[in-house]
């Protein structure tokens, strides 16, 4: 589904459905160098078992246009823009590393527009070491190779795949590759550097009233289960999920477990 934002076409998967006011939606939000594909197995149950569902592109991501955005909180700003042009008055917002940031900035920014909160594989802060961020801006391809090693917990095919022949680590890998085909413009370090320069996250976190869902990989090497206690005791009232044998790639790494975990908060 195609909808204008900020004067750009700014893309989001539904999986085929059109918009039922009566369901409650869901609005999953990917993460760095990635787009909606990320959440393939979770978006798609979700639109065929009762909700709403909008899985977007974040502009310079997959097919929506434009420049990649600078900050998180002018990703905030565009995922609000995105809601209204689609006419959606509040929703569950799930997002996945730098997505959960802007989930997070998303409910500071416009609490009664967040009926539920999900940060998957999120910390605060954020930090990007020097390396990483170097490598991004001049070796983009080194960066890729970089984030794929430290975002799964190995380098094994694991019995949970999804299919014969999946190959976890590939798909990560051809995904980011892609974006920095269709846009050559450094998304990588764009990212990254809005991450590490995000600087609200205790004080949006501290204005949380909705629900909160802590979902988190045991083996998370990018965003450590220790590093988001920041949040986690901001929010006092938030629920954490650790799941065993997984790294920052949970969706991919522990497709079914990340969407049970995802559908029990939904529908509480």
């Amino acid at each position: 589904m195609l909808y204008q934002v900020q004067g750009q076409a700014a893309y989001c998967y539904t999986g085929g459905k059109t918009y039922q006011p009566e369901l409650p939606t869901v609005v999953f939000i990917h993460g760095a160098q990635n787009d909606h594909s990320v959440w393939g197995l979770q978006s798609r149950y979700f639109a065929y078992h009762g909700f709403n569902v909008l899985a977007v592109d974040l502009p310079g991501h997959g097919r929506s246009k434009g420049d990649a955005l600078t900050s998180v909180e002018q990703m905030a700003d565009w995922l609000i823009a995105l809601m209204d042009a689609a006419r959606v008055p509040q929703a569950t917002l799930i997002g996945h590393s730098m997505g959960s940031l802007i989930a997070l900035e998303t409910s500071f920014r416009a609490p009664t527009r967040v009926s539920k909160l999900a940060l998957v594989g999120t910390a605060y802060p954020m930090r990007v070491s020097d390396t990483l961020l170097n490598a991004a801006r001049d070796e983009e391809q080194t960066a890729i190779d970089m984030v794929n090693i430290w975002s799964h917990s190995s380098i094994a095919h694991k019995p949970s795949s999804p299919g014969p022949g999946f190959y976890v680590m590939g798909v990560s890998q051809r995904l980011m590759q892609n974006i920095s085909k269709i846009n050559p413009k450094q998304v990588f370090h764009t990212d990254f550097s809005a991450c590490n320069a995000y600087a609200n996250g205790e004080v949006a976190a501290q204005a949380v009233t909705c629900p909160t869902l802590f979902l988190l990989g045991r083996k998370d090497m990018m965003t450590p289960v220790k590093a988001s206690a920041i949040l986690s005791k901001s929010i006092a009232h938030s629920q954490q999920t650790i799941i065993e044998n997984c790294g920052h790639s949970l969706m991919a790494e522990q497709a079914d477990q990340v969407l049970s975990s995802l559908l029990a908060f939904a529908r509480t």
